[in-house]
């Protein structure tokens, strides 16, 4: 007879297939009540994920980034408006500042797709950041898995607006489109930035501004001056007035070069690659943090008096931390 603990474990599994099957029939709660157990750090997060394992690998995982102001929000809007129009089931992590006062998202985003709020093909989620650098939430790998298990097609990753080392959503996505827009400031600068490195395609937006020239010319230099290897993926410059959602040329681009990119990652083997170089980054995070976890529980305060002493170099007070560990 099995014990209470293989019981609870059976439910647990029971309950998150029972979830997973009505988020993936289209009941908008049922999916809440699973990203909310990954946002949350739920004791239930692990079985989860591992119930859900069988059902991922399917959704293409499109990530927006880009300085604050330049029309991300708006440009995801579009996007989903025309990934809808081609029939695609589509779901939205915008992943927005933490509320200083409530701790949660400020929801901005959520607020500009009001557009897409009936529609029961598509799915928006705000998440907030909670302090996590990289213009990512710490739970976002996890919810980007519930959503594939939930049966959507694409998945839309919008980050907080980088900063110069804010690249973390290039290990989160198989494709990764960098905004930028006129008026920003020197977009010498964005090169130094390093969002330029990680883009698959470039978006200038607000080309109805007459500067946008100047920025598509900079970005053409700079892309010029770039190694490419023989077959290797060439970015191209999309230029895009977002505010006019399916009637701009533009987005309608912008969904042919997120395809095509698609299909180049397919031929190449660069989807495989990049899928695993993804995994590597999520196993390295969750071991450092378990590790992290157990050295801060094992007596560091201890040590840390020594070191602050003088009576302690730190470099053995890490190895007998380490020591511990191994004991």
């Amino acid at each position: 007879m099995p014990g209470p603990q293989a019981v609870s474990a059976g439910a647990a599994g029971a309950d998150t297939a029972a979830e997973l099957d009505r988020a993936r029939a289209g009941d908008p709660r049922a999916l809440a009540r699973l990203l909310s157990l990954v946002e949350d750090s739920s004791p239930r997060v692990r079985s989860v994920i591992r119930d859900l394992l069988p059902r991922t690998g399917q959704a293409r995982v499109i990530g927006l980034t880009g300085a604050p102001g330049v029309g991300k929000s708006t440009t995801v809007g579009a996007l989903v408006g025309a990934f809808r129009a081609a029939g695609r089931r589509v779901a939205v992590l915008a992943v927005d500042p933490t509320s200083p006062f409530t701790g949660g998202a400020l929801l901005g985003d959520r607020v500009r797709m009001q557009e897409h709020a009936t529609d029961d093909q598509v799915f928006i989620r705000s998440m907030a950041s909670r302090g996590h650098l990289g213009g990512l939430a710490a739970a976002t790998p996890q919810a980007i898995r519930v959503l594939d298990a939930a049966g959507f097609e694409l998945i839309l990753v919008e980050t907080v607006g980088v900063g110069q080392a804010e690249v973390a959503v290039a290990s989160l996505c198989d494709s990764v489109v960098v905004l930028l827009a006129p008026g920003m400031g020197d977009s010498i600068q964005a090169a130094k930035a390093g969002i330029l490195e990680v883009a698959d395609l470039f978006v200038v937006n607000k080309a109805d501004k007459p500067e946008y020239h100047q920025v598509v010319r900079d970005l053409r230099a700079m892309l010029a001056l770039a190694p490419r290897e023989p077959g290797g993926w060439k970015p191209p410059i999309i230029t895009t007035v977002a505010t006019g959602g399916l009637r701009d040329p533009g987005i309608v681009e912008l969904e042919s070069g997120l395809d095509a990119h698609w299909s180049w990652l397919r031929s190449s083997g660069e989807l495989e690659r990049r899928r695993r170089g993804r995994a590597r980054e999520e196993i390295t995070a969750l071991a450092f943090a378990a590790l992290r976890a157990a050295l801060t529980a094992d007596g560091i305060d201890e040590l840390a008096d020594r070191v602050a002493a003088g009576t302690l170099d730190p470099f053995q007070a890490a190895e007998e931390l380490l020591a511990r560990q191994n004991a």
